[in-house]
């Protein structure tokens, strides 16, 4: 299995070109054009190494990061960008990047530090598959969005096999309602909000026929995916 590689770029013709130095060193890469995208890939995926643009639309990579660490607190974090001051640097750092590269940058300076960073955390892509999940009695395939009880089975809909995944990652842990609403639908308002709210409901209801599992409403955070023993 290939390392994994979330590459984030506004600029089309430079990502493309970083994109396909990394595929030539072996990596897999997934490239987005905007940080609201980026982190709906990454919500939808799993990564070995982020790399992420600073100045782009939507969300920028400061605050793309910031939204990563709250999901994912150990995953390399490289920033690209054509801000070389010291006030930058520290902003990236503080935001949880690992490491900070300043455009413009030879090809061979990238594989460098990738590869350094890669292995200073002693990445491993074997690492665990989830792709499948057990909840309790139920068997969650978020490759076909399959729900599977020995009562019940369901084909889900993008975005609800989306959110049970957030769920599942975050099992019987606390994960914030605005880390759902950018991870399935990008950005976070009232209307995203009241929707995410009858998923919600539709998913409490698949997962009715063991009564061990809820989606519980933590006030003022977020939701639970409880599963008692």
């Amino acid at each position: 299995m290939k390392t994994k590689i979330l590459l984030v770029e506004d600029d089309a013709s430079l990502g493309f070109i970083i994109s396909d130095q990394l595929k030539s060193d072996g990596y897999s890469v997934t490239l987005c054009t905007d940080g609201a995208e980026g982190f709906q890939r990454f919500n939808e995926d799993k990564f070995h190494m982020c790399i992420f643009d600073v100045m782009m639309p939507k969300k920028d990579g400061f605050s793309l990061a910031r939204d990563i660490r709250k999901v994912d607190p150990d995953i390399p974090i490289l920033f690209l960008s054509a801000k070389s001051n010291d006030e930058d640097k520290v902003e990236g750092f503080k935001s949880g990047g690992d490491d900070y590269l300043t455009k413009p940058f030879n090809a061979e300076e990238l594989q460098l530090r990738v590869a350094a960073m890669l292995r200073r955390v002693n990445i491993q892509p074997e690492a665990k598959d989830e792709s499948v999940f057990e909840i309790g009695d139920y068997t969650f395939d978020t490759i076909n969005f399959n729900l599977k009880h020995t009562n019940f089975e369901k084909n889900l809909t993008k975005k609800e096999a989306q959110i049970l995944k957030i769920l599942c990652k975050f099992m019987n842990q606390v994960v914030a309602r605005e880390i759902v609403l950018n991870g399935v639908w990008g950005h976070d308002d009232y209307f995203v909000g009241r929707s995410l709210d009858v998923f919600i409901t539709k998913l409490r209801k698949y997962l009715k026929e063991d009564e061990r599992i809820q989606i519980a409403n933590v006030h003022g955070i977020g939701f639970k995916l409880e599963v008692q023993d």
